[in-house]
C-alpha cells in the first residue's frame, strides 16, 4: 500500500528500459585522470600533490580546506602530470590534479581494511567519513560530515536512504539496490547509530520491483528498517517530496530537512558511508548508467573518479549515430555537454545521450499562461510568474515568490507547450538574487 504522495510533479517517460537489466561492470581506464578540487558545495580543496609525484591509490590528493569542503582521493596510482585548471561537466574550469594512471591501481597503505564499525565510537566513525571525503552522491554534492552535525542533532528522529531514483533512463542505484544491497542497508545503520535511532527508513519507486522483493526479504516486518514503496511520479525523490511523503512532514520554505528532524541521504551515499566506516576505503569510484537511445549498449559502470566520459561512452560500444545532445544526469535535471573529455565526479550518476530524431523544437517560445506549470510544480510555486520577473530583473520579486525553493526538477519546462527554458530562467534568477544580496551586504 502507497503512502499518501505529494502534490504535483510529472510522470514522463522513465527510459529505464534500456539500462535496467545491465549489471554493473568494473570498467578501469588507461591512461589521464582528472581529479577536480571542486567536486563538492563549498570551497574546493587544496592540491597536496605537485607536478612529478608518485600517487597511489586512495591516496588524500586534496585536503578540505574550511569545515564546508571535502576532501580528494585518488583513484588509481600513477605519476601527477599537472596542477592546473580543467573543465568539468558544469562548464566551469577549476583548480585540478591530473594524475597519468599507470594501469596498475595500486592500493595505498591502510586502504581497504576490514573492522567492525559497532565497536567504534561516534567521532571515530564521523571522523572516517570526513577522511573519506563523501558528499551527497544523489547530485547535491554536500559534504556528508556537514551534514551529519546539524545544530539540533537530538531532535532527528527520521532518517531516511533515498532509494527513489526518479530521473528518467538513470538506473545506478537500482542496480546497487540489487547486486549489493548490503552497503545500502548497513550504511543506513551506521547512520541510525550516530543519531541514535532504532528505525531508519529506505524510500524506493514502485517501478522498480527486483529491488523491492530484495530489500523487503532483507528487511522483514518488525525490523530496525522500513521499506517505503512510492508511487512512481517525478520528481518523487527530491528529498523535500520524499520527506513528505514518508513522514507526513513539510520542510518550510528556505528550510533544510533537519527543520522538522529529517535526515535523507541517497542511496549511493549510504553504501560510500559503509565502505569508508566498515572497509576504510574512501571515495574513490561510483555507479554511472551510460544510457539513452544513441548508445549502442547501455550499460551501468563501477567508475574510478577522474575518468572521462569519452572512455565510458566508447566502453558502451560508442555512439549509434552523432547525438543530438549529451548529458550528465538525466533528461529532466542533466547539463548538456559539449566536451567529453570532462571526468566522472562524485555527483555523477549517469551520462544520458539522445539521437537527432528525438530533436524537439519550440513552435512558439511565448507564455499563453496556460497554467500547466503551476498545477505540476511540486514546491507549489508559480512558475510562469518566476519566469516573467526574471525576464524583467525584478528581484524584490523573484524573492517574494520564494524563487530560492525552486528545486530546478525540470516538471514545468517538460510540460509546457511553448518548450520556454523555465529552468535555466530560473536558475538565472537566483543568481540575480544572490548577487542582489551580495551588493547589499
Amino acid at each position: 500500500m502507497f503512502k499518501k504522495t505529494f502534490k504535483g510533479g510529472v510522470h514522463p517517460d522513465d527510459g529505464k528500459r534500456y539500462a535496467k537489466d545491465a549489471s554493473y561492470r568494473t570498467y578501469l581506464p588507461q591512461g589521464e585522470l582528472v581529479f577536480p578540487m571542486s567536486q563538492h558545495i563549498g570551497k574546493p580543496a587544496k592540491p597536496l600533490v605537485k607536478k612529478g609525484d608518485t600517487v597511489l591509490a586512495g591516496q588524500l590528493i586534496g585536503e578540505a580546506d574550511g569545515f564546508v569542503s571535502a576532501n580528494i582521493v585518488s583513484s588509481c596510482s600513477g605519476t601527477v602530470k599537472a596542477v592546473e585548471n580543467r573543465r568539468i561537466a558544469s562548464g566551469a574550469k577549476v583548480m585540478s590534479v591530473v594524475i597519468e594512471n599507470d594501469g596498475q591501481y595500486t592500493l595505498a597503505e591502510g586502504i581497504g581494511a576490514e573492522r567492525d564499525y559497532k565497536t567504534l565510537g561516534k567521532e571515530e566513525i564521523l571522523g572516517s567519513i570526513q577522511k573519506a571525503g563523501i558528499v551527497g552522491m544523489g547530485g547535491a554534492g554536500f559534504p556528508v560530515h556537514v551534514k551529519l552535525a546539524p545544530k539540533n542533532a537530538d531532535e532527528i528522529r527520521y532518517i531516511i536512504a533515498n532509494g527513489a531514483e526518479c530521473e528518467p533512463y538513470i538506473t545506478s542505484d537500482d542496480r546497487l539496490l540489487r547486486e549489493t544491497p548490503e552497503r545500502v542497508l548497513e550504511g543506513l545503520r551506521i547512520l541510525l547509530r550516530i543519531f541514535g535511532l532504532d528505525k531508519g527508513y529506505i524510500g524506493i519507486e514502485a517501478n522498480k520491483k527486483t529491488a523491492i522483493s530484495i530489500l523487503q526479504e532483507k528487511c522483514p516486518a518488525g525490523g530496525d528498517i522500513v521499506v517505503q514503496v512510492l508511487k512512481t511520479r517525478y520528481p518523487q525523490g527530491a528529498e523535500k517530496q520524499l520527506i513528505q511523503t514518508v513522514t507526513g512532514r513539510q520542510v518550510p520554505p528556505g528550510g533544510l530537512p533537519a527543520a522538522v528532524g529529517c535526515g535523507v541521504f541517497n542511496a549511493a551515499t549510504c553504501a560510500a558511508i559503509y565502505d569508508a566506516v566498515y572497509l576504510g576505503m574512501p571515495l574513490v569510484q561510483r555507479g554511472v548508467t551510460v544510457t539513452g537511445e544513441a548508445i549502442k549498449n547501455p550499460k551501468n559502470f563501477i567508475a574510478p573518479i577522474g575518468t572521462p566520459f569519452a572512455d565510458l561512452i566508447e566502453a558502451a560500444g560508442g555512439f549509434v549515430s552523432d547525438p543530438y545532445k549529451v548529458l550528465t544526469g538525466g533528461p529532466m535535471m542533466g547539463m548538456t555537454q559539449f566536451d567529453l573529455s570532462v571526468p566522472v565526479i562524485k555527483g555523477t550518476n549517469a551520462v544520458t545521450c539522445f539521437t537527432q530524431k528525438q530533436r524537439v523544437e519550440a513552435k512558439t517560445p511565448h507564455c499563453i499562461r496556460c497554467g500547466r506549470c503551476v498545477g505540476v510544480c511540486p514546491m507549489h510555486l508559480m512558475p510562469l510568474y518566476l519566469y516573467q520577473a526574471e525576464r524583467r530583473d525584478n528581484v524584490d520579486e523573484l524573492n517574494r515568490r520564494n524563487i530560492t525553493d525552486c528545486i530546478e526538477c525540470g516538471s514545468c519546462a517538460y510540460i509546457c507547450p511553448a518548450r520556454i527554458p523555465l529552468v535555466q530562467s530560473f536558475k538565472n534568477g537566483k543568481a540575480k538574487v544572490k548577487a542582489a544580496s551580495a551588493k547589499k551586504n
